[in-house]
């Protein structure tokens, strides 16, 4: 069969919300607003409100807009009796401190406006203890008309006292989550009608939480075809940690959190300033510390292992609220965050960055990895800059989105990548080291325009071949926001500003700012490209520059 996933998604980058901690509209709260919450700037505690809301998510759009951002995901929004809401009480309603349904109404009326799709988490494995269906059970024992839904084993239940054995499967023997018994019809109905519900209703696809656990037959083939029949472009994205293929066979999900990208990528980004207790208990293993050759290996195995279409719609992730924050599992090291960024920017399938990631946001495991965003004044404006170019560098060259991805250098702790499309190549290279390093490429045409980066090449006119020496500097951290306009009378094109980050050089021109919207690539090719490299000198025909931007080269 022919696999088919939403096209939008391979052109998205994400942005994954903690509604509660994400952004606070004052108001919107029920009755008189008058609710017990939790100072926003006090560290998280597991049971704790900060009182986040959908009109606070609603408010910060603009500044998602200015980042780059055009899809979000929403952790669970409905209503719960949890700060992270995924103890559904009602899958019909949005939690009255996250302004109700109205407020959802409006946030994707806004989104929309932007061009931002909302995908929403499905928590439909479990319940809660509060859900409805399950607590009539509690109140009614054997006599509850809905005594089937759940898979209880004997009586009496016990919902609350741990020192007595629940008598009901629930959730990794949680009894605060009930597991729905799948095999039930009206509980398949049931989850059925929620998902199309929502559809309906506007929202552009569904993260489902943990359904490996669903174990029932045929149950996500029914739940593909039948959100497709209301929106062939729903993005259904599920929760798999590990080998997914039982899940991306065409016929269930468009693609999983890409956890197998992002073990990888910390593990050779932040190589041995990975903290191991911030690690060992998920299950996406960012250690032990990889080498490039290391690196090569694992996304050799992960891009064998689903069908090209899958891959283009994998969501990848560095953090996510189930995971300790990369600046904090690296020890504090923001070059570890850049060079990871720029491996997320440039890899097939859509980035997705964890809220507040993007502006030097830490956080050990759950609860601290579930700050609340913090006021601008306290702001990584240099990191933030970063997401924002590399961003915008993946938007402006299509070859970054779709083209084919293959590895050109491996050696110590330098890696080198080249996405292809339609001709156009660019060629990514990171040194994650401590020493400088030199990559030496043969070229049959010279390379003739620069990306990312401040740079001033120069190359023979009438060279049909040439090497290109690559000088890489340690894990430097560059710090340069995008695009300023050269200063006039500056006959290099650089401008004297110092955070001037991209240039572009043409054969037998001067040197000038790139056109947006131009794919192209590098290594060989008229018209190629490089990007990447910090603070890296480059020799090219006998003349050497000077390159300053955020990832190695």
């Amino acid at each position: 069969m022919s696999i088919q996933t939403p096209d939008w998604v391979k052109h998205a980058v994400f942005y994954q919300i903690f509604p509660d901690r994400f952004a606070r509209q004052p108001g919107d709260a029920p009755i008189s607003g008058n609710v017990a919450l939790e100072p926003w700037d006090a560290p998280p505690t597991l049971q704790g409100y900060k009182g986040g809301n959908l009109r606070g998510a609603l408010s910060k759009l603009d500044y998602l807009q200015d980042l780059g951002i055009n899809a979000l995901y929403f952790t669970p929004i409905f209503q719960s009796a949890s700060n992270h809401r995924y103890h559904t009480h009602d899958y019909y309603q949005v939690d009255p401190l996250l302004g109700g349904n109205d407020a959802l109404r409006d946030l994707l009326a806004a989104a929309h406006q932007r061009g931002m799709r909302v995908v929403l988490d499905g928590v439909f494995n479990h319940a809660s203890r509060g859900f409805f269906y399950f607590n009539d059970i509690l109140e009614n024992g054997p006599h509850s008309p809905w005594l089937d839904w759940f898979r209880v084993e004997q009586w009496p239940l016990s919902a609350y006292d741990g020192a007595k054995p629940a008598n009901y499967e629930s959730w990794v023997n949680n009894r605060a989550l009930p597991e729905f018994n799948h095999d039930h019809p009206d509980v398949r109905e049931y989850i059925m009608r929620i998902a199309e519900y929502w559809l309906h209703f506007g929202i552009d696809g569904w993260r489902l939480d943990v359904p490996f656990e669903v174990q029932t037959p045929g149950f996500w083939q029914e739940f593909r075809d039948r959100v497709k029949a209301i929106n062939p472009d729903a993005y259904i994205v599920g929760e798999v940690w590990t080998d997914a293929r039982p899940w991306l066979d065409g016929t269930q999900f468009d693609a999983v959190m890409n956890y197998l990208f992002t073990g990888p990528t910390i593990a050779f980004a932040a190589g041995d300033r990975v903290i191991r207790e911030y690690v060992e208990g998920p299950d996406y293993a960012p250690y032990p510390a990889l080498d490039a050759t290391g690196y090569a290996e694992k996304i050799a195995a992960l891009l064998a292992l689903y069908p090209w279409e899958i891959q283009l719609a994998q969501l990848n992730l560095l953090a996510s609220h189930d995971t300790a924050r990369l600046l904090s599992i690296a020890g504090g090291d923001r070059a570890s965050v850049e060079l990871a960024t720029l491996l997320q920017m440039t890899f097939p399938g859509a980035p997705c960055i964890y809220y507040g990631d993007e502006v030097g946001l830490p956080g050990a495991l759950d609860p601290d990895s579930r700050r609340s965003f913090p006021a601008e004044a306290d702001w990584d404006h240099d990191l933030l800059q970063v997401h924002k170019d590399l961003i915008a560098l993946r938007r402006q060259y299509p070859a970054l989105r779709t083209g084919d991805y293959r590895t050109l250098y491996t050696k110590g702790l330098v890696y080198g990548c080249e996405r292809a499309l339609d001709g156009s190549r660019l060629a990514i290279f990171v040194n994650a080291g401590e020493t400088a390093a030199t990559v030496t490429l043969t070229m049959d045409r010279p390379t003739s325009e620069l990306v990312y980066g401040q740079a001033k090449l120069g190359a023979k006119p009438d060279a049909e071949e040439q090497t290109l020496h690559i000088e890489l500097p340690p894990r430097a951290v560059a710090r340069s926001p995008c695009c300023p306009t050269p200063e006039r009378g500056d006959p290099t094109g650089h401008s004297r500003h110092r955070s001037s980050s991209l240039g572009i050089w043409r054969r037998h021109k001067r040197l000038r700012w790139p056109r947006p919207a131009r794919a192209s690539g590098s290594c060989g090719e008229p018209g190629s490209s490089l990007c990447g490299g910090r603070y890296a000198r480059w020799r090219l025909a006998g003349v050497t520059s000077t390159l300053r931007c955020v990832a190695s080269l």
